[in-house]
């Protein structure tokens, strides 16, 4: 894909550290190790060695140079367990830490928190809770932003959308949608996207009257005052946002209608629903959800997922770290 080779391109020099803690999973142990071969990135796995030499030996594939850090045996596992009790800042014991810290997906985090690695990906094999939880506790929100939210880039030949958010927000009220649209304008310049956001509903400027149709019209009005300089345009139909003869008629004023490649979804359902849509009968490569709004990239996979997905995703997450 024209995306990934590109970002390789550009993560080559710097190599960035990525931590994956489910290592004993066969398609991270088999993406980890096609990273490691192509040298664009250092994936680290997480995990006990003889466990994946066997799963490799299984798999008929060989670990190579790939670096396997086992927390249980880890040297600097006292300082992990102190820096996290200081940043959880007194709602965990050093008895609940060391505890909690057995935990994969939480002694990855603080890698990254504390630099020694440039990000993590995970969600394979565990829920997108168990990824976001230590997300959130350890790396936290950048300051503009009060939530994190979930995105997925789609990808077709050439063609690449972003869609948010399908995987954090249950139900977010206007200026949280308003919030994820401006994240995702962020999101979709850093991947080559020159963002066109449609704030999705079930009507199309009036067409329909409903509760829920106010807030998404409000949350563009919002969205557009937290950064003027956005393309943003809601509520729009799914149709009139993408197919430029139905815009001309729904919406021929619209500067967004008809070529949106940003799409907000009103809430989880429809987004969750709607990336699978794309996914299985359209035939995008859907690589997500990458949790957008955090201090450093950390990024869940479907537990659906396939290797060239993790493969795709780590180069998306080291990027996110250089870029």
């Amino acid at each position: 894909m024209a995306l990934i080779e590109k970002l390789k391109a550009k993560v080559r020099e710097t190599k960035p550290e990525i931590i994956f803690p489910e290592g004993n999973d066969v398609r991270i142990l088999r993406a980890a190790i096609r990273l490691n071969n192509d040298g664009d990135i250092k994936p680290i796995l997480l995990g006990e060695k003889s466990e994946l030499e066997e799963i490799a030996k299984s798999e008929g594939v060989e670990l190579g140079s790939l670096e396997i850090l086992n927390p249980a045996e880890y040297e600097g596992f006292d300082e992990v367990v102190s820096k996290f009790v200081e940043r959880r800042k007194g709602k965990v014991t050093e008895e609940d830490a060391r505890e909690i810290l057995k935990d994969n997906n939480y002694f990855g985090t603080m890698l990254v928190y504390m630099g020694k690695a440039k990000g993590l990906v995970s969600g394979a094999a565990h829920t997108t809770a168990d990824t976001v939880r230590p997300a959130l506790q350890i790396i936290k929100t950048k300051p503009e932003y009060k939530r994190c939210s979930g995105a997925f880039i789609m990808i077709r030949d050439e063609e690449l959308y972003l869609m948010a958010d399908c995987a954090i927000n249950t139900d977010l009220d206007a200026e949280g949608l308003a919030e994820v649209a401006v994240v995702s304008n962020e999101t979709a310049r850093q991947f080559g996207i020159d963002p066109k956001i449609a704030m999705l509903s079930f009507s199309t400027h009036g067409s329909a009257k409903h509760d829920r149709v106010t807030m998404v019209n409000e949350a563009a009005k919002m969205a557009k005052e937290k950064n003027p300089d956005m393309a943003v345009d809601g509520e729009l139909q799914f149709d009139a946002a993408f197919i430029e003869r139905v815009a001309a008629k729904k919406a021929p004023e619209s500067k967004v209608a008809g070529h949106a490649n940003v799409f907000i979804f009103p809430n989880i359902e429809a987004g969750n629903i709607g990336y699978k849509l794309a996914q299985y009968f359209g035939g995008f490569k859907a690589v997500g959800p990458i949790l957008q709004g955090l201090n450093a990239p950390v990024n869940d996979l479907s537990r659906g997922c396939v290797e060239d997905e993790v493969y795709s995703l780590a180069i998306i997450t080291a990027a996110q770290a250089v870029l």
